[in-house]
């Protein structure tokens, strides 16, 4: 039973941590055009993703440095990405 439990967590932690960081993507190159600094926009914004995700999943690691955790948790940052991309895809112009 703690075994699922834990799975369960990490999948929601990989979830939160996805949503972060694709929503965080998308925000980003919404406001790019019409800020007055858009590199230092686009590398703030990186930095600061990948410091919370990298943050996140040694978080999800452990002490005990499960591999399991840190998999379950990948896999559902990466269901976050293909979820956002087909749901935030630009509608085609008519």
């Amino acid at each position: 039973m703690t075994e699922m439990l834990t799975g369960l967590l990490a999948a929601f932690s990989g979830l939160v941590l996805g949503l972060f960081y694709f929503a965080g993507l998308w925000f980003t190159l919404q406001r790019l055009l019409h800020h007055p600094h858009p590199a230092l926009w686009v590398a703030g914004s990186f930095a600061l993703r990948l410091a919370v995700s990298l943050g996140g999943f040694y978080l999800i690691l452990g002490p005990d440095r499960s591999l399991v955790r840190l998999g379950i948790a990948l896999l559902a940052f990466m269901t976050v990405r293909v979820i956002l991309t087909r749901h935030l895809r630009p509608m085609p112009e008519r």
